[in-house]
């Protein structure tokens, strides 16, 4: 930590190597591909390096490390002009009201490649809620819509993921297939 702060190369290679990986993922969960992840993996990491100084101690690092790539996929979302149009708020009331239970066998890839087909604005909010635990009311001011937004946006990603995961499941459910003699 103490190298990276004052600036060694190898150092900040080291720390590179230990959490490119991880936060790749978090970064992958908020593109469409992976260009656009790596893209915004580097710029995090230019951020961490920029702003080590500030990392106190209070809280683990690998926590104020991701918090920098959220942010930094966050903004380059927002440089997209992303839009988080709403609908009908008894609609998504009535959506985030079914539980998001499947028993597939779907693996992580499987899952990540489906959210990632979820509009930019749905896969976003479902991100900041389900994976990162951020509250309707951190996530409206995150990025600048209302809770109700941010909640119509939830179920809306949840109910389009259940659809994905339902026919996903029909394709790929070893139950489905008949035996040929």
């Amino acid at each position: 930590m103490e190298g990276c702060k004052a600036g060694k190369r190898e150092l900040q290679k080291a720390l590179y190597t230990r959490f490119s990986g991880k936060m790749y993922s978090v970064c992958l969960r908020y593109c469409k591909n992976r260009e656009e992840a790596e893209d915004i993996l580097q710029d995090g990491f230019i951020k961490v390096f920029h702003s080590i100084q500030q990392f106190m101690g209070a809280g683990s690092f690998e926590g104020w490390v991701r918090r920098i790539m959220v942010n930094t996929a966050l903004e380059a979302l927002r440089k997209k002009k992303l839009d988080f149009s709403s609908f009908d708020i008894e609609h998504a009331e009535n959506h985030q009201a079914q539980a998001f239970d499947t028993t597939s066998k779907t693996s992580a890839s499987d899952l990540l490649t489906i959210i990632q087909q979820l509009p930019p604005g749905y896969r976003t909010i479902f991100n900041l809620y389900a994976i990162e635990g951020y509250q309707h009311k951190e996530i409206a001011v995150m990025l600048g819509i209302s809770e109700g937004t941010s909640k119509s946006q939830l179920a809306r990603a949840r109910y389009m993921l259940q659809e994905k995961l339902k026919s996903s499941e029909l394709i790929f459910n070893p139950n489905n297939l008949k035996a040929t003699t």
